[in-house]
């Protein structure tokens, strides 16, 4: 195999992004066809890309290209993310499809079922920070056990408020703020204590933005849980950051602390002028993670070229899953929640 040959379905923020990486940074992927319902995108990948097979419809894009793909790279909304990975597993595609794995423990369940059935197909799940140069080597340190047993992350997710309208406009598609937004810190959790989550307590509301609970969603929520092997971990979700986007993560351990991410600083210029001394930030989550994006990318191609297993598979995005929707399921009903419960 020279190149792997992909479907690429979805073309807004994310998927714009997910495209030039495959289209103009990693020589041995190669995008055959792609897919949007947006007439102007489709226009943006034809124009920017040049990219000639072109799709308004998924399955259209999948029936009539499967025999000449090796892959699928999903960047739609979450409500289309399980029935996407089935499509493409059932036409004998590898398959990348950004994080969650879908909106309720059902559907991810039968995407479980159904990825049994193809093991020799990679199917890996977007969650980008396990790529990120700084959080593979806070694991490193973990495993080398540099900072003793770890027991505790305090892990955030928080928006730039600029981000909030745009964010609305998909809220009723998405998952909600832990499901949306957290997944990413209960999979670092996960994997940097070694355990799976066991219970939860969560809290929230619409502090600012209240166009969210149109949607049974909030725009800043806060959760405790407790893991298997007794360790903790806090998450806080926030779209209403006024300075950036700020993704930080803190683990402690009996010999130690390990931080990353707490300035979320754009650059490493400071600034000092009449308001005292500062940094900027970054406003997205695209610009803070911009390297493990493309890192992640190389993965999911290589590894199909090598036969390799993926980094995140499908068991790590079904535990995360069920504890973003423990998370979720507590905030909403106001109490606290077993993950051994989340069933459908």
């Amino acid at each position: 195999m020279e190149k792997v040959r992909i479907l690429l379905a979805g073309l807004g923020r994310m998927g714009q992004s997910h495209a030039i990486n495959l289209v103009n940074k990693i020589p041995q992927a190669e995008v055959i066809a792609v897919c949007s319902i947006v007439q102007d995108e489709i226009d943006w990948a034809k124009n920017v890309l040049g990219i000639k097979s072109l799709y308004k419809n998924f399955d259209q894009m999948v029936d009539e290209k499967k025999g000449e793909a090796d892959a699928l790279y999903l960047v739609t909304s979450t409500d289309q993310h399980a029935r996407g990975i089935i499509k493409g597993l059932e036409n004998g595609l590898h398959v990348f499809c950004e994080k969650p794995l879908g909106i309720d423990i059902k559907e991810c369940l039968e995407v479980e079922q159904v990825s049994k059935k193809f093991p020799e197909l990679n199917v890996t799940l977007g969650f980008v920070r396990r790529f990120d140069p700084s959080y593979k080597y806070a694991k490193e340190l973990i495993d080398q056990g540099k900072i003793g047993k770890p027991f505790l992350v305090k892990s955030q997710t928080t928006d730039d408020d600029t981000t909030a309208p745009f964010q609305l406009k998909f809220a009723k598609t998405g998952g909600g703020a832990f499901l949306d937004m957290n997944i990413h810190d209960v999979d670092l959790a996960r994997w940097f204590l070694g355990s799976e989550m066991e219970q939860a307590t969560s809290y929230g509301g619409c502090y600012k933005h209240e166009g969210f609970g149109d949607f049974g969603d909030v725009d800043n929520a806060a959760a405790l849980t407790r893991f298997d092997n007794g360790s903790m971990a806090f998450f806080l979700a926030s779209r209403t950051a006024p300075h950036g986007h700020d993704t930080h993560t803190q683990i402690l351990g009996t010999n130690g602390i390990l931080r990353i991410g707490h300035n979320p600083r754009n650059n490493h210029v400071e600034i000092l002028d009449p308001t005292g001394v500062r940094n900027e930030c970054v406003k997205t989550f695209y610009e803070r993670f911009e390297e493990a994006f493309l890192l992640e990318a190389i993965d999911f191609v290589d590894r199909i070229k090598d036969g390799k297993a993926p980094i995140v598979g499908i068991q790590d995005a079904l535990m995360a899953q069920k504890g973003a929707i423990a998370l979720t399921k507590s905030l909403k009903e106001r109490k606290t929640v077993y993950v051994k419960d989340i069933k459908e």
